[in-house]
């Protein structure tokens, strides 16, 4: 526990952090599984929309500070790769 009031607000902003930041990088990780699906289905349209629903998902974990913008770059660039390989 802590023994100042600062510390005591610290942690308490801490367990909110990463609260939120479970909740959007589990929903990305979602996304990026739909990708992956899509791509092992060998659908092409699905698999470029469910992209774009990826990649907007990891920007927005990108802009809340979850994640931080190089990871996300590479696993964007990475997933629409293997969906550039279907069409």
């Amino acid at each position: 526990m802590a023994n100042h009031k600062s510390a005591a607000k610290r942690a308490r902003q801490a367990v909110r952090r990463q609260a939120r930041n479970t909740k959007v990088i589990s929903a990305m990780k979602t996304f990026e599984k739909k990708v992956v699906k899509a791509v092992e289905n060998k659908s092409a349209q699905d698999a470029a929309a469910a992209l774009k629903e990826f990649t907007s998902q990891v920007m927005a974990a990108v802009s809340k500070g979850s994640l931080k913008k190089e990871t996300a770059s590479r696993k964007v660039s990475r997933l629409s790769t293997r969906v550039s390989k279907l069409a």
